[in-house]
């Protein structure tokens, strides 16, 4: 299992190395087809490692569990931002191909033309807006996305650790007394609060 793991974790850097080639070369395609063949690798690797956790010792499950949840995390993380990049690409070629339109158009006069340039201009800006604001749109909802992964994370890991705590000797049993005793000692401190204002304010009436 622990070769398969740090197999994934390579693909996964390799995966997010890949990433700063996407603006600094011209053959963006290519680049984004070899993320999208490590990302698919790394999930079918995600589904064996979900097979041998269960066959790895009782006792070392939860761990194992907990980093091979890491790794389909990331993978998440490489899918969504692959999908962010060909947005951005997208929107590019389709302004480029928006302006050269524009640019080939012929008119009559100079009006013409100078009203032209302020279109283009326009057409610019609020390209770019909407981009801008799709960007945030789908910033937010990968953020939720994480939140949500996070908040299954957290519970799984909080059933592991109970399971956990099970195999080491620590029943439900003794888990309800240990929460009764916890109730009762709350009691006593409020009781006890109680009875020293109780005494103070005699104190304060009868010698005072």
């Amino acid at each position: 299992m622990d070769v398969l793991y740090h197999q994934t974790s390579q693909l996964i850097q390799e995966a997010f190395d890949l990433f700063h080639k996407l603006d600094s070369i011209p053959d963006s395609d290519k680049v984004e087809n070899d993320i999208q063949f490590k990302i698919n690798a790394i999930n079918g690797n995600c589904e064996k490692l979900d097979i041998l956790v269960f066959k790895t010792p009782i006792n070392q499950r939860p761990m194992a569990k907990m980093r091979v949840d890491q790794l389909k995390y990331d993978n998440k993380h490489l899918q969504a931002s692959l999908i962010n990049a060909q947005n951005k690409r997208r929107r590019r070629e389709q302004e480029k191909s928006e302006r050269e339109q524009l640019l080939s158009r012929r008119f009559g006069n100079d009006h013409m033309a100078i009203t032209v340039d302020y279109m283009a201009q326009e057409n610019t800006s609020l390209q770019n807006s909407h981009r801008n604001v799709d960007e945030m749109l789908h910033t937010g909802s990968s953020i939720l996305e994480t939140l949500r992964y996070n908040r299954d994370t957290l519970k799984g890991a909080h059933r592991r650790l109970i399971d956990l705590a099970n195999t080491l000797g620590l029943s439900n049993a003794t888990i309800s007394l240990i929460e009764k005793r916890v109730s009762q000692d709350k009691y006593v401190l409020f009781g006890g609060m109680f009875v020293t204002l109780s005494v103070i304010a005699l104190v304060i009436i009868y010698f005072i």
